[in-house]
């Protein structure tokens, strides 16, 4: 285990348990020299470096910018110093002295030094620095930064430097060490690999002293390229030293990817005891790859482990693959461990790396108990802890070049945890062809004859099903080899498209599908059903067949625009058009017999009892339809746009279109080869969106144009009703259509930037841009989301309003839910975060979370608590920001109770 993560655990769990004191004004020992060297210094020229006076009188070169280059031969400088100063220049010919005041410069081969002052001894080869206080503000502006080669800027209060040994001081450093920050204290430059620390402070805070609010103060030390040795050390927080020292100590500060020891946290499970979670190790395999390997153990024999492989390669590909496996027992001791696993896998890979394909991958597959016996491995996280579905695919597309032929072959799961059932696709393939024109000629002069428009395509989509097959069975027995379903599906549409009489856009098409099977199903009844509810016996019946189907469809649409303009107001018009479209389809009833796509299972009861008949499908997913369809279909869309004046403060001075109904659509079919009830139900649906675009509206329904007569039955010594449609209109009754459902829904996502947006391009903003710190930064959010806080943005607010209303005449079902989210900003400090459903009509809350935010700057506190319901539990999180420290965290939680226990506090 690292010896300064040990430091930093003690750190975070002293400031957890013990109150600390406000900052003393008073200093310590080692910040009694930080205004030494700026008091050396009268910033006039009196005095130099060595108690040497001034002699001669000093010449003012120019009170404004003023330039500077020295080429030295004496003394085996070889190089120029070059120098600069925006506000004046003063010269010592004499002791070959200058004065640089107001934002000086100074430059000596790979060196560069900025300061609001700096004197250059030409003579001596030194360079002083330091900052200056402000007539105003009486605040210290101006701090020296230096930097050497490809060192890392350094930030001082004063510097003294010889640019020819390469040797200095500088008094208050503050420099970051990858991830980790130096400051206050003196800095002794050794050569140009070594540097002497005296009394510096060692912490992840990367504000200079004083602002530095924790860390392990170093008295004496050591500091090498890729560690510091250091003499007696000890803890100091706010200020404050605590009486936790070593004699001796040694810290790493690699510039490359390393392996380390990972810190659990301590705690209880009321189910499962005491706890040691997530410890493990972490192996920086190379620049492209880490491995972490975490564990936690229970004191009542349960465990959980979890292997995660990062990879990433720039304008390559990247992604993650995790492995969990847990073995709890949350029944008696005797009970066998329920024992859960999950694999996780995402890859995302650069569409410029393989121009022409790509591979991607989302997989999310386990045991359905998984989550909910996991909670930890989300982080207790809710949306986790409910989901109802997984779903996992892989894809790879591929796009021939120069041909219309493209091919993407997946492989897909999807698991209900709810019911415990999977389904798969082993794989699937779909190949297709663009749509041709066969009859056009390339060589083609003027406008095309109607048959050059006509247009023939090809899709071909293969794919190996297995449909909801419980949980438990999947790998048993033969369950793969026999219930596995492949199918291949040909689909040739034929279209032309022409004007017609210039106004109406008249189509047509022909439509051939044609499916492929290895098995088909043959059904019957048991000997001796007279039962009409029982179900057939399925058998399945191996061997290639095949099945097709056609249909014709024709349709003629145009546009109808109606404008009303306005002559006052900002208002200019409001322009409505009407879509109107009618269409006649056909095609035959492949359940007809002569077809041989559906059989008839028979009972063989005998006299007197009655026979029973089922017709059915051979095919497993029912394919061809039933019945035959040949009917006329209308349909009527609708939109509505506003044009509106330009605002004064516009220099475009072009007229805005503002979308008012974005469509409205009536739509119904009437089938002439039924016969009755040849009118479908007329649905109806709308949606369009307000402010600005950035909420939702949506609205649909249908509506039955037939009369709905309710029958009463007897049933086991009850009443019973039933509906029953009969063939009559509801307007021969004076009645208008019955609604038998409506559903609305709002939906939309506020923040402070909705309606004053300020875009902003952040660098390394994507996966093929970012650096090595922004991906591990990146994997961190991925595995806690709550790791990340944006306090840039004061507000977010996410809801979403559903209202549904289904009328079966017997009974009528209305549900009315309202769900918000977002965060808010109390001060630049502290956010708040929210989640909850409400609903409405049961006037109940559903699951609801809260989550405070406090930002300590070197470290964070989260406190989040869902105060009711089944995840009732809180959880309160200390832990260090630096994200190569972000296992150091401390953690008192209440985990998820039905109510027994929520009042006990554990860590």
């Amino acid at each position: 285990m690292k010896f300064i993560g040990l430091f930093f655990l003690l750190a975070i769990i002293l400031i957890a348990t013990v109150k600390a004191a406000p900052p003393k004004n008073g200093p310590l020992s080692y910040r009694s020299s930080i205004d030494t060297i700026i008091k050396l210094d009268t910033t006039k020229g009196a005095k130099v470096l060595k108690g040497k006076k001034s002699k001669g009188n000093p010449v003012k070169k120019n009170s404004a910018a003023a330039n500077d280059t020295t080429k030295k031969n004496s003394g085996g400088l070889q190089s120029e110093v070059k120098s600069h100063a925006e506000d004046s220049t003063v010269v010592d010919q004499v002791h070959e002295i200058t004065y640089l005041y107001g934002n000086a410069r100074v430059t000596y081969e790979d060196f560069e030094l900025d300061a609001d002052y700096i004197r250059v001894d030409q003579k001596n080869h030194l360079l002083f620095a330091s900052g200056s206080i402000d007539p105003v503000t009486k605040r210290y502006i101006g701090r020296p930064i230096s930097k050497q080669g490809k060192e890392k800027p350094i930030l001082s209060d004063s510097l003294l430097f010889n640019y020819k040994t390469k040797k200095g001081k500088l008094y208050n450093p503050a420099s970051d060490q990858d991830g980790n920050y130096v400051s206050g204290g003196q800095m002794k430059k050794l050569n140009e690999n070594e540097v002497a620390y005296l009394n510096v402070i060692f912490s992840t805070c990367d504000l200079p002293y004083p602002d530095t609010h924790f860390g392990i103060v170093i008295t004496r030390g050591i500091a090498e390229k890729n560690r510091i040795i250091s003499g007696p050390a000890y803890l100091e927080i706010e200020g404050i030293p605590l009486p936790l020292a070593i004699p001796f100590g040694f810290f790493p500060k690699p510039d490359t990817r390393a392996s380390g020891v990972i810190l659990p946290t301590f705690g209880e499970d009321q189910k499962l005891g005491f706890y040691l979670r997530n410890f493990g190790y972490y192996i920086g395999i190379s620049d492209y790859m880490d491995l972490t390997s975490m564990g936690t153990i229970y004191s009542k024999g349960s465990y959980e482990l979890n292997e995660s492989f990062h990879y990433l390669k720039r304008y390559k590909y990247g992604g993650n693959l995790s492995l969990s496996y847990g073995s709890h027992n949350y029944a008696l001791p005797s009970d066998p461990p329920v024992k859960d696993f999950n694999i996780s896998w995402t890859h995302t890979q650069d569409p410029s790396a393989n121009p022409g394909s790509t591979l991607s991958a989302s997989v999310n597959a386990g045991t359905s108990t998984f989550y909910q016996n996991n909670p930890a491995t989300s982080n207790y996280n809710l949306q986790a802890l409910t989901q109802n579905n997984l779903r996992s695919t892989i894809n790879y597309s591929k796009t021939w070049e120069g041909t219309p032929f493209n091919l993407s072959l997946g492989l897909s799961q999807s698991q209900d945890l709810t019911k415990k059932t999977v389904s798969l696709q082993l794989p699937t393939l779909n190949f297709s062809m663009a749509s041709l024109s066969p009859f056009d000629s390339k060589e083609r002069l003027g406008d095309a004859k109607w048959y050059q428009k006509i247009t023939v395509s090809y899709n071909l989509q293969a794919s190996n099903e297995l449909d909801n097959v419980p949980e438990s069975q999947l790998f048993k027995g033969n369950t793969l080899s026999k219930q596995l379903q492949a199918r291949a599906i040909h689909n040739i549409p034929v279209g032309l498209s022409l004007n017609v009489l210039k106004y109406f856009q008249f189509s047509t098409n022909v439509n051939y599908t044609e499916h492929w099977y290895l098995q088909t199903y043959n059904e019957r009844f048991e000997r001796g059903s007279i039962n009409g509810d029982e179900t057939p016996v399925k058998d399945t019946v191996s061997g290639f067949k095949r099945a097709y189907s056609y249909s014709l469809g024709t349709g003629v649409s145009t546009k109808i625009y109606s404008i009303v303009r306005f002559k006052k107001g900002n208002l200019e018009a409001i322009r409505h058009i009407m879509t109107p479209s009618i269409s006649f389809n056909y095609n035959p009833d492949f359940s007809d017999p002569s077809y041989g796509f559906y059989k008839t299972a028979v009972s063989n009861a005998t006299v007197p009892y009655p026979y029973l008949s089922q017709k059915y499908p051979i095919f497993p997913d029912g394919f061809p339809s039933a019945g035959k369809s040949a009917g006329i279909g209308f349909n009527l869309d609708n939109t509505i746009e506003a044009k509106v004046k330009p605002k004064t403060t516009d220099t475009s001075s072009k007229s805005k279109n503002v979308s008012i109904l974005q469509g409205f659509s009536i739509s119904t079919f009437y089938n002439f080869a039924q016969d009755s009830l040849k009118l479908s139900p007329i649905a109806f649906s709308a949606h369009t969106a307000i402010l600005n675009q950035k909420v939702n509206l949506n609205f649909s329904g249908s509506l039955d144009p037939y009369v709905t007569k309710v029958l009463d039955s007897i049933s086991g010594g009850k009443i019973t009703h039933f509906t029953d449609r009969i063939n009559r209109y509801t307007f021969q009754d004076g009645q208008f259509p019955r609604l038998t459902n409506i559903s609305f829904s709002m939906s939309g996502s506020l923040n402070s930037t909705t309606f004053h947006p300020h875009p902003q391009v952040i660098p390394g903003a994507n996966l093929q841009n970012m650096n090595p710190q922004q991906a591990q930064r990146l994997a961190l959010i991925n595995s806690d989301p709550s790791a990340y806080v944006d306090f840039n943005v004061p507000w977010n607010l996410s809801f979403n309003y559903n209202f549904t209303y289904n009328n079966n005449v017997i009974t009528t079902n209305v549900t009315n839910t309202v769900m918000l989210s977002g965060d808010v900003n109390i001060t630049s400090k502290w956010k708040v975060q929210y989640n909850t459903n409400y609903d409405l009509r049961a006037g109940k809350l559903a699951i609801t979370s809260f989550s405070i935010y406090r930002d300590l700057h070197c470290w964070d506190l989260n406190f989040q608590w869902v105060p009711f319901g089944v995840y009732k539990s809180y959880n309160i999180t200390l832990k260090v920001k630096a994200a190569i420290l972000q296992d150091l965290k401390l953690s008192k939680r209440s985990d998820y109770t039905s109510g027994s226990g929520f009042n006990s506090f554990t860590q």
